[in-house]
């Protein structure tokens, strides 16, 4: 089955400009774009004049003004748009069989960071198994610097990772950009390293040699598939979402690895993905693992 990008559309000026980036990414990458936007009736419980076919209506207006709009903008795009019968959130997670990536709006910076990116936007990053592209607005269109690099969070082991970085040459592949791969580690706790481990640490010359011999390892395997891209390596001592963010002033997209996390509430995006989102200047993509 042919992949497409999906982007989610509900008349906001956010996701305007999350179609916007998604047109422009879809064109990089050679495949349609697919415009949705979920309305389904739901009668309310109040005593109020209630007319489905009005507000069926209105949804198609949205939908049709967006089409239009982008359609406009990139005249050479292969664009459809669908108006889907569900809940938000389970209308865009229910296209992701033939998206080659899910895109929606993000409200940008403010004072309260938990509420920046809406319910509905956590809750399609917490359950996606595709890659779930958050962007910006500026004046309606997809904020990103027009040069830069694809800036990608390295975790862990090379499998921990291999997610994240394959989006992310991937994506510098198709834009002929580089990639700034970034790895954060920490001194260890009294006792937190086994024997073991400190042992390799010593054999790769000390705990900073370790962590970027870690890096290049996993970086193996993506340079030898993308041969064209260029890749930087940048091993900094802190907190992983620090490390990130401090680099994200001229990247063209944030990508950082999610893990499949279940909380009290519901699925979690995990600490470094929550901050990208909510901090991060430029578009972010969060990717599942595995």
């Amino acid at each position: 089955m042919s992949r497409e990008i999906v982007a989610g559309v509900d008349g906001s000026p956010e996701s305007l400009a999350a179609a916007d980036w998604a047109a422009r990414e879809a064109l990089h990458r050679g495949l349609p774009l697919r415009l949705a936007h979920a309305w389904r009736w739901e009668p309310l419980d109040l005593p109020l004049v209630q007319d489905p076919e009005a507000q069926g209506r209105a949804a198609h207006a949205v939908l049709r003004e967006a089409e239009e709009e982008i359609a406009r903008r990139h005249p050479d795009l292969e664009l459809s748009a669908e108006v889907l019968p569900d809940t938000p959130v389970a209308a865009l997670l229910g296209t992701e069989e033939r998206a080659e990536m899910l895109v929606i709006g993000s409200r940008g910076h403010g004072p309260v960071a938990g509420f920046l990116l809406g319910s509905y936007g956590q809750q399609i990053i917490a359950g996606a198994t595709r890659p779930v592209v958050a962007v910006r607005s500026r004046d309606g269109e997809g904020a990103e610097p027009p040069a830069g690099y694809v800036l990608v969070g390295q975790l862990g082991t090379p499998e921990d990772s291999a997610a994240a970085l394959g989006f992310a040459f991937a994506t510098a592949a198709a834009r002929g950009a580089s990639v700034r791969a970034v790895r954060a580690w920490s001194l260890p706790a009294l006792y937190a390293y086994s024997p073991a481990s400190m042992r390799l640490a010593d054999e790769a010359g000390g705990l900073v040699p370790y962590e970027e011999k870690a890096l290049r390892e996993a970086l193996d395997p993506w340079r030898e598939k993308y041969p064209d891209v260029r890749v930087e390596e940048h091993v900094e001592l802190g907190s992983a979402g620090q490390v990130l963010l401090s680099q994200s002033g001229a990247a063209q997209l944030l990508v950082v690895g999610r893990r499949a996390k279940r909380g009290a509430v519901g699925p979690r995006i995990g600490s470094v993905a929550h901050a990208a989102l909510h901090l991060a200047p430029c578009p972010v993509a969060v990717v599942p693992q595995g």
